[in-house]
């Protein structure tokens, strides 16, 4: 997106939303400055938070920042997610600084939302898309770091998975007693020899041995 001049801007804020497992903290700072830099936006005042997704975002640090700023001043974000905690909450957020004559930057996606945005409804639209999108992985990251703070495994489980032979078990153990050969049963429920045999072994399965005369 093409970057305007911010028309005599009295103040810019960077609000950070970090939760307790955020560890970009620094570098979210930084990308924030090189962003405002390239934009020649002026200096940056930032205000960092540690959002719950309990509390309204009207009971939040963002509250203080939005009342307090006026038209053509700017907040910076490093992508639009970080707003609120939810759908509703950044749609809210970007209507009320649209209302007051904010501007609003983002980093990541390079927006920039102001009072000549041209097609406004083509871009809440894009805009609305990334945001859902970033607030979904946002809550993967943070279920699978909360997992791993209670000390739950995550990520694909060691080892073999499930096998096709595994619906057949009783069928396969009922040939196997009857001395039918591996070659055989493999053919029958058209896998290979190795497979077959892998199987049986984690399974603990054994041809049966034939009989001996006495």
């Amino acid at each position: 997106m093409t970057s305007q001049a911010v028309p005599s801007a009295r103040k810019i804020v960077a609000y950070l939303q970090e939760s307790m497992r955020d560890q970009n903290l620094e570098k979210n700072k930084a990308d924030i400055l090189h962003f405002a830099n390239q934009h020649d936006l002026g200096k940056v005042h930032f205000t960092e938070e540690l959002a719950s997704c309990r509390i309204p975002w009207q009971e939040r640090q963002i509250a203080g920042v939005l009342d307090e700023l006026q038209a053509n001043d700017v907040i910076i974000v490093t992508e639009l997610s970080r707003l609120g905690r939810s759908m509703l909450e950044c749609m809210e957020i970007l209507s009320l600084v649209t209302y007051k004559g904010i501007y609003v930057y983002s980093v990541k996606g390079n927006w920039q939302l102001n009072q000549s945005s041209q097609s406004k409804i083509s871009l809440a639209f894009s805009m609305a898309t990334e945001i859902e999108r970033d607030l979904i992985s946002q809550r993967i990251k943070d279920g699978l770091c909360s997992k791993k703070a209670q000390g739950i495994k995550v990520g694909r489980p060691k080892g073999p998975g499930k096998s096709k032979l595994d619906a057949f078990r009783p069928e396969i153990e009922n040939l196997l007693v009857n001395g039918l050969t591996k070659k055989a049963i493999a053919q029958r429920y058209n896998t290979t020899g190795s497979n077959l045999y892998n199987w049986m072994k984690k399974h603990g399965l054994k041809m049966a041995r034939p009989n001996r005369l006495s």
